[in-house]
């Protein structure tokens, strides 16, 4: 397809028909790894589902490979108050202390969703380096409660967009994120200048090729950078008049409107249509795998 994409090497302590447990995950990982090791388009990260379904001898494990192979750490952290009071049971601490004391706190890790924060963790999570991955509307479905991006920022912290699965977002769709993010923002923080457009469009874009450590390479459009770039048709009626284009991108913009796409200078979508994938049968395999899982719902 020519896309770029970062996968998730999952990890978690109980059987799939993925792997039997946790070191079977992170061998089947690293051979993951392995065979996307020379892409210029597909990288690996390390991606244990929680604190709550990994125990501390992976976790550790995953820390010190993960700096062997220097690749970056994606972690469900904080997303609910039941996961926080768990671990308080288990552990006699908060997810983001008993990281913080398997060192797993660093640049390298992705901390994705962050609704319960207390003041008293902004400044450490902000000089360990490690970033946050923001899923509005996933958080907003499940009730999960609010991440306090405003804060966040203002702390320093290197705050990225980011969607959470399909089944608790629906449509993965990073207009409407940005839309929701800077909306909430505002609620949240009871401030109608919080996480303006301008920031909200760079947590969408630079912020998250920075927790990804790729920000030397993509996220803006810069000399020296990989041509991944998406056009956007701002020229019909629904979107006159246009004052600001940022404003406009995040506020009233649809993926609709998206008319072509570049990645690593090879153009994926032109005029609104697939270059390298055909239509027809996506929707053809997508209609077979709606029959087979609604099999499970009856």
């Amino acid at each position: 397809a020519g896309m770029r994409a970062v996968v998730g090497l999952i990890l978690i302590d109980f059987p799939s028909a993925w792997a039997s447990g946790a070191e079977d995950y992170l061998q089947r990982g690293l051979e993951v790894h392995d065979q996307f090791r020379n892409s210029n388009l597909i990288r690996t990260a390390f991606a244990p589902h929680a604190p709550y379904s990994v125990s501390d001898a992976p976790l550790q494990r995953i820390r010190v490979l993960a700096d062997e192979l220097e690749l970056p750490i994606h972690i469900h952290l904080h997303e609910t108050r039941e996961e926080v009071q768990q671990s308080l049971s288990l552990y006699g601490t908060r997810p983001l202390h008993r990281l913080q004391q398997l060192e797993l706190l660093s640049p390298a890790l992705m901390a994705v969703h962050m609704t319960q924060l207390e003041e008293e963790e902004l400044h450490p999570l902000a000089a360990s380096g490690a970033h946050v991955v923001h899923c509005p509307e996933s958080n907003l479905k499940l009730a999960s409660g609010f991440c306090p991006v405003a804060k966040l920022l203002e702390v320093g912290v290197n705050v990225a967009l980011g969607t959470d699965g399909a089944a608790s977002n629906n449509d993965l769709n990073m207009f409407s994120e940005m839309r929701t993010a800077a909306l909430l923002a505002k609620g949240v923080a009871k401030d109608a200048s919080a996480l303006p457009a301008y920031d909200a469009l760079r947590m969408a874009t630079l912020n998250g090729a920075r927790a990804l450590g790729l920000e030397q390479e993509i996220g803006s459009l810069e000399t020296g950078k990989a041509a991944d770039i998406c056009a956007v048709d701002l020229g019909g009626l629904g979107s006159q008049p246009v004052y600001h284009p940022v404003s406009q991108l995040v506020y009233a913009t649809s993926r609709d409107q998206v008319s072509d796409l570049w990645i690593a200078g090879r153009q994926l979508l032109r005029c609104g249509q697939l270059t390298r994938l055909d239509s027809q049968k996506i929707l053809v395999r997508a209609e077979e795998w709606r029959s087979r899982i609604a099999q499970f719902d009856q």
